[in-house]
């Protein structure tokens, strides 16, 4: 069986203080028993199943919504919200109390229920019996703290192994890193050493690419100099011989040449006398 127990403040006399229990099997839909004490006098009743069901119908309320409502008026103790209203009426020539739970709302209340109580003869044993649910509870949270105080030193013990790990993890971490941007360097600065190396050798491939280029246009600009002189030259000769060979007449044309001429006259004595005519008159001239 399942049981709580709050503190209640009836609406008539807010200063008042009643305790209140509730008890029921499996779930509250089926039943539960009340027990209501003021410290000095108790009160005790139930409401059946049936009871319930005809509550529920008469407020027009689906059965089950109408449960969660009573669960949060009796048993969660949402009275300090200001949701729920507790009303108690002594019927003491009856020894009767009755007890009436509403649903405060915006504009007014409504009630969920109400249970006539039959005062206890003997309230010592209403009393000794939530004094004995009280110490009940209290030793089960005693219990469920200790656990819950073992759980949580394993759980610090569990948290500071792995933050010991984690700080290990870290570090391992840092160093691995380092190591690896230490080698990231060195392989960096092999390949800006291979990267120059080829450059570099690039470089000089291509000044003896340059060089060899040069050179050949040289040696060819030389040879086509050197054929066109030598074509010149050869032109020239084969133009010069021919043009001694036409000046000059054949072997034959100056023999016959040569017999067929008339005889040379001596023209020297001629010459001479020449030169003797002319004289006088050159000394004429200069004595003038």
């Amino acid at each position: 069986m399942e049981k709580t127990l709050n503190r209640i403040h009836p609406v008539s006399d807010p200063e008042a203080t009643y305790f209140l229990q509730v008890s029921w099997q499996k779930d509250l839909g089926n039943g539960f028993g009340i027990i209501l004490c003021d410290g000095e006098c108790a009160w005790t009743g139930t409401v059946s199943e049936a009871e319930i069901s005809r509550e529920a119908a008469d407020m027009e309320m689906n059965r089950e919504k109408y449960v969660e409502e009573l669960k949060k008026a009796l048993i969660v103790g949402e009275e300090s919200t200001g949701k729920y209203n507790f009303a108690i009426s002594r019927d003491e020539e009856n020894m009767e109390c009755h007890f009436s739970y509403e649903r405060n709302l915006k504009d007014g209340s409504f009630r969920l229920g109400s249970v006539k109580l039959q005062k206890v003869l003997s309230p010592a044993e209403a009393v000794k019996e939530l004094i004995g649910y009280c110490l009940d509870c209290l030793r089960r949270l005693q219990v469920k703290n200790e656990h819950l105080q073992k759980e949580n030193e394993r759980l610090s013990s569990d948290w500071s192994d792995m933050e010991k790990r984690l700080e290990k993890c870290v570090e391992a971490k840092e160093e691995l890193e380092a190591d690896l941007y230490n080698r990231f360097i060195l392989v960096l600065n092999e390949k800006k050493a291979k990267i120059r190396n080829l450059q570099k050798l690039l470089n000089e491939a291509k000044e003896a690419a340059a060089d060899a280029k040069c050179t050949r246009d040289s040696i060819a600009t030389t040879q086509m100099t050197t054929g066109r002189e030598n074509d010149y030259d050869g032109s020239t000769d084969e133009e010069s011989e021919n043009l001694t060979q036409a000046s000059l007449p054949s072997a034959q044309e100056q023999r016959d040449s040569f017999l067929g001429s008339p005889d040379v006259i001596d023209t020297a004595p001629r010459r001479k006398r020449r030169q003797r005519t002319a004289k006088p008159a050159g000394t004429g001239a200069k004595m003038a």
